[in-house]
């Protein structure tokens, strides 16, 4: 048997042996890109480790819950991930759009608010904004429904043109009452008032977990770091996931386990179920 990694903090050490313990009681929560799916230049080819769906169908079972929680639409995250019909994740959830989409593997389907009218608005502009800034060659819109996405990966600096292009974003974002959620080489325009922290926090209360995990990669994953950070002052153990990269540091700074990518979370998650009565 594999095992287990020795975490890098008390904190973290507690929170492994509470999920050890009571996996009953325990809720998983896994960010999509770049955690559970390698990051491709193209956001569209992007799918779930090979490995991921039998890892997560292993370790569902015996816990509370697993949460996929991503700013994908809900059920590009399914679709790309394979989570749909799968034995063993009968009861996963995938909070898509940083909370604002619920998709439940019981039923099959998507639950949302109505979309906030600062998205079109910022379709519609976005376009010619980035034609004036036209020395970014390679940057490019991803439509994700409720957000919307402007990529720099491809471009000839991406560095260079994801920085150039953050104050003209905020400020476009600003206009509409929306908010730009920088991550990768990709600056994301999206409604306010729903993060991964909120997300995760609220899913967790709802199911009265007694120990979680949370895995991430990006800045956007920071405020599902912070809500474990308060669940553990309030007496709930858990354990902080990194899947690193040398893109981001932050998050391996403050992780209580970093793993070598999506195929170390899935290693992990895979290791956590073998040790778990």
């Amino acid at each position: 048997m594999t095992p287990l990694p020795n975490p890098a903090t008390q904190a973290g050490r507690d929170g492994l042996q509470a999920l050890l313990t009571e996996p009953r009681t325990a809720v998983i929560g896994l960010d999509f890109d770049g955690t559970l799916a390698p990051i491709v230049a193209d956001p569209e080819q992007a799918r779930a480790h090979p490995d991921a769906v039998p890892a997560l169908a292993a370790l569902a079972p015996k816990v509370a819950s697993v949460a996929v929680i991503t700013g994908r639409p809900a059920a590009v995250a399914v679709r790309n991930g394979g989570f749909a019909g799968v034995p063993g994740l009968e009861h996963l959830v995938v909070l898509g759009h940083y909370g604002a989409e619920r998709w439940d593997a019981a039923t099959g389907t998507v639950t949302a608010p109505p979309p906030h009218p600062g998205v079109a608005a910022v379709r519609a502009e976005l376009p010619g904004l980035l034609d004036r800034v036209g020395a970014w060659h390679g940057a490019w819109i991803e439509e994700k429904g409720r957000a919307i996405a402007v990529h720099t990966r491809r471009a000839d600096d991406p560095q260079a043109a994801f920085e150039a292009l953050r104050e003209p974003l905020a400020d476009l974002a600003t206009r509409h009452g929306l908010i730009v959620e920088p991550g990768r080489l990709v600056l994301e325009l999206r409604p306010p008032g729903m993060d991964k922290g909120v997300a995760f926090l609220d899913h967790v209360r709802t199911t009265g977990a007694g120990s979680v995990l949370y895995a991430g990669d990006d800045l956007g994953d920071l405020p599902a770091y912070a809500a474990v950070d308060k669940l553990r002052s309030d007496g709930t153990p858990g354990l902080l996931v990194c899947s690193g990269s040398t893109e981001v540091t932050e998050l391996a700074e403050r992780a209580d386990v970093v793993t070598q990518g999506p195929e170390g979370v899935v290693a992990l998650l895979r290791t956590l179920a073998a040790h778990m009565p």
